[in-house]
């Protein structure tokens, strides 16, 4: 009688701990099975061609070509701001699974220096895909060869020199020059940054307006292959390959600093947990591609994939370095 007691009891705990298995499996598939039931739209707070617009189109691009997203993508440039536009626009989109946005420091920089009412907490970090770096560059004919020449006349006078960036003042374009400039011991609260966020920062470059476009690599090489700039140094700590091969770095200069210009995508604030994490999972394997990987390598980026969780604790330690070169600068939220 004992014997069938015990057996009977094993019995049912084994039904129970099935059953447990199947409960914890269907919710993980419930998690995970949600899939887009129509098209999407990926915001790039820019204008056409800059390094947000060529990140969310090329990755639009492969996700429907490798057939990693059944649905359509569609890319919409929502310019101003220095972003702050077009988050303002998703920002209406709260708990939407269809509303993406492609985005990189300056949802760190724009908030904190008091140009948008909107960081990177009123929206839902998805993945982060791509490291790209920062470049800075001059006229072909300019009188600088490299950047440590430059910073040596800046230190005599920082107003010297105009530098032109995509971003708005006290964001990325600005603030990576800066950071360089800091390191080479020029006086960073007395430089010239202009903003230029319609795409005219070449012109500008080009017809003498300025002297110095802080940018990402990406946006050079083209102008640098015709022979119409010289690229003084790029940030990262050792050079890039493919056509930034040639582009020497600051390190190389004995200025002593790299950046890294990260780039990702967000959803809208209360974005439904399973649409995130379909999303986490389909730009995983957007990175794993070959197509991927070739585009890449056709741009100079570098793999720098994050995963939601990963990515939140990034973009905490963001807002800490930021804020320090933001207080330096004088530059505070208003």
């Amino acid at each position: 009688m004992e014997k069938f007691v015990k057996s009977a009891l094993v019995g049912v705990l084994g039904l129970l701990l099935v059953a447990c298995g199947d409960s914890e499996e269907s919710s993980s598939t419930a998690q995970t099975a949600w899939e887009p039931q129509r098209n999407i739209e990926i915001i790039a707070p820019s204008g056409a061609g800059g390094g947000w617009d060529t990140t969310a189109r090329m990755a639009a691009k492969v996700l429907e070509e490798e057939g990693l997203i059944n649905k359509g993508i569609g890319v919409v440039n929502r310019t101003g701001g220095g972003g702050a536009v077009g988050w303002a626009y998703i920002a209406t989109k709260e708990g939407s699974p269809y509303n993406l946005f492609v985005t990189s420091p300056p949802i760190i920089d724009v908030p904190l220096n008091g140009q948008s009412r909107y960081g990177y907490e009123d929206f839902t970090p998805i993945a982060n895909v791509i490291a790209d770096y920062g470049a800075f560059a001059v006229r072909a004919d300019a009188r600088w060869n490299t950047l440590a020449e430059l910073f040596d006349e800046m230190r005599e006078d920082p107003q010297s020199v105009t530098i032109i960036g995509s971003s708005s003042p006290g964001s990325m374009d600005h603030l990576k020059f800066a950071q360089f400039a800091k390191e080479a011991g020029v006086d960073i609260t007395k430089i010239k940054y202009v903003s230029e966020q319609d795409g005219g920062e070449i012109t500008a470059l080009l017809n003498g307006s300025v002297d110095l476009f802080s940018t990402s690599v990406s946006q050079t090489i083209e102008q640098a292959k015709a022979g119409n700039i010289r690229v003084l140094a790029v940030t990262s700590a050792e050079r890039l390959g493919g056509d930034a091969a040639d582009f020497p770095t600051a390190i190389e200069q004995g200025i002593n600093s790299t950046y890294i210009n990260w780039r990702g995508f967000f959803g809208p604030k209360n974005m439904p947990e399973e649409a995130l994490r379909y999303y986490e999972q389909k730009f995983k394997e957007l990175t794993e591609t070959d197509a991927w990987k070739q585009v890449r390598a056709n741009y100079g980026w570098n793999d720098m994939y994050m995963g939601h969780d990963e990515y939140v604790e990034f973009l905490q330690n963001q807002v800490a370095i930021t804020s320090a070169i933001l207080s330096e600068l004088g530059i505070e939220r208003k």
